[in-house]
């Protein structure tokens, strides 16, 4: 799979690079004074430092089987046991989670692990894994997908 870019807002880059090659364990690529790139689990994430263009606390979300979900969010699907050693580190961290890990769909075909935890600029990241990776686009029965 082709690997995506993407670039984001964030209040302080040396906050983020703690988080992000710290925290996430991500490898730190090009950067310059006011921009830092990452390898996000085999992608391309830019870090760019605009304070002005994050958003305001109290950010939108949408119920997803029972959780409030920030809307805008972005994170990576990995491996089950990835998924759970992340989940770990980053609990015995103390870093605190949006949606603490929990299986979502249980026993429905978009079953999936997931949680969310914001970076030091408010960014929102899920950070998910389905124990069938064949399930990631399948659809429900009846053409709802999950």
């Amino acid at each position: 799979m082709p690997p995506f870019h993407l670039a984001f807002p964030v209040a302080d880059i040396e906050a983020t690079r703690a988080f992000y090659a710290g925290r996430l364990g991500c490898v730190v690529g090009r950067e310059a004074e006011r921009w830092i790139d990452f390898d996000f689990f085999g992608h391309q994430i830019s870090a760019h430092l605009r304070p002005e263009a994050l958003r305001p606390a109290g950010d939108p979300t949408n119920p997803v089987d029972g959780d409030a979900v920030p809307v805008r969010h972005f994170g990576a699907v990995l491996p089950w046991p990835e998924w759970e050693a992340l989940a770990a580190r980053l609990e015995a961290a103390g870093v605190a989670f949006l949606i603490a890990p929990r299986v979502r769909f249980a026993g429905r075909v978009g079953e999936q692990g997931t949680f969310f935890v914001q970076d030091p600029s408010g960014n929102a990241l899920e950070f998910k894994s389905f124990r069938d990776e064949s399930r990631l686009f399948a659809r429900e029965e009846g053409g709802h997908g999950a």
